[in-house]
C-alpha cells in the first residue's frame, strides 16, 4: 500500500517545482477569445480559396459581391469540382449555357478563372472545395452588414470533437456558430449532423444556426435529420419561407431568395429571445 504524504511532504513538493511557463499574450479577436474562455484551444485551419489570401478590399468587395448571386456559387462549386479544364455549360445544369459562360467571364475578369481554350476555363488559384469560399464569403458578410467579430475555419481543440467551426462571431457578448453546407441536403451525411450536434456541445453558443447553401426544402431531410441528434426535439417554428428553429436558439436556413439575408433573420430572432422581456 503506498503511503500518503503528509502535509509538510506536499507542501515541499510544490516547493520545488519549477514556475510555469509565462502565458502568451492572446492574440486573436473577440470571437476566438470567447472559444478560449470555454476552455478550447482554436487554431485557424489553413485558408481553402480560388484566390490569394491577401487580396485588396476593393477586390474582395468585387468577389463578394458576385458570390452573393447563388448562380455564380453554383459555377463556381462547378468549376472546384471539374479539377481540371471545363465548359461554363458542364460546371451546372441549373443556369443556361449564355448564362454560365457570362457568369464565367465575370469570374474571369476578378481572376478566379482564366480561358483554357476553345471554351473552357479553369481555375487560377486550384481549390479543394467550395466549403473554404462559402465559409469566407458568410464571414465577410456578417462582419461588414452586421459588425460581427468573426474567425472562419476555426479548429476548437476540443478532444474528441471532429471538423471545423466553419464560422464563429461575436458582438454584444454573445457567440454564435454557423456550420455551412455547400452541398445540397441529398449529400449531407446523418453523421456530418451528428458531428455538428457535438462540436454545439463542446462551444455552447448563444445562437446556432444549421445554413445549407441550396434553394431546396431542408423540411424533408435536413429537420429531421437534426430532430434525430436533439435530446429534446420539438416542431419546428417557420420564421419564413424554408428557414426554422428547431430548438432555443437552434436554426436552420437555405438560401432560397438570399442566404445572408436568411442567416440575418435566424440571428435576430435568436439574439432577440435572449433579451430580457420588453417593459
Amino acid at each position: 500500500m503506498t503511503r500518503r504524504l503528509g502535509a509538510r511532504e506536499l507542501e515541499l513538493e510544490g516547493a520545488a517545482r519549477s514556475a510555469p511557463r509565462p502565458a502568451r499574450p492572446f492574440a486573436g479577436g473577440d470571437a476566438l477569445a470567447m472559444l478560449v474562455r470555454r476552455g478550447l484551444r482554436p487554431r485557424l485551419a489553413p485558408r481553402d480559396l480560388p484566390f490569394p489570401s491577401q487580396i485588396d478590399e476593393p477586390h474582395a468587395d468585387r468577389i463578394a459581391e458576385r458570390l452573393g448571386h447563388y448562380a455564380s456559387r453554383l459555377l463556381l462549386r462547378g468549376a472546384i469540382l471539374a479539377e481540371g479544364p471545363f465548359l461554363p455549360s458542364a460546371a451546372t445544369r441549373y443556369v443556361s449555357a449564355a448564362q454560365a459562360r457570362d457568369i464565367a467571364q465575370e469570374l474571369g475578369h476578378l481572376g478566379l478563372l482564366e480561358s483554357a481554350g476553345q471554351g473552357r476555363y479553369r481555375l487560377c488559384w486550384p481549390a479543394r472545395n467550395f466549403g473554404g469560399t462559402l465559409e469566407w464569403w458568410v464571414g465577410r458578410e456578417l462582419r461588414q452588414r452586421l459588425g460581427f467579430d468573426v474567425a472562419t475555419g476555426v479548429r476548437s481543440g476540443a478532444r474528441g470533437v471532429g471538423g471545423d467551426l466553419d464560422v464563429v462571431a461575436a458582438a454584444e457578448g454573445k457567440l454564435v456558430y454557423v456550420e455551412l453546407k455547400s452541398s445540397p441536403p441529398k449529400h449531407v451525411a446523418q453523421a456530418e449532423v451528428a458531428a455538428f450536434f457535438r462540436r454545439v456541445r463542446a462551444l455552447r453558443p448563444h445562437v446556432t444556426v444549421f445554413a445549407v447553401d441550396t434553394a431546396l426544402r431542408l423540411s424533408d431531410k435536413i429537420l429531421p435529420m437534426m430532430a434525430s441528434e436533439m435530446r429534446d426535439p420539438r416542431p419546428p417554428r417557420r420564421l419564413s419561407r424554408d428557414n426554422w428553429e428547431l430548438g432555443p436558439h437552434l436554426y436552420a436556413v437555405n438560401a432560397r431568395q438570399d442566404l445572408i439575408d436568411n442567416l440575418r433573420l435566424a440571428i435576430a430572432d435568436g439574439l432577440l429571445s435572449l433579451a430580457p422581456p420588453a417593459p
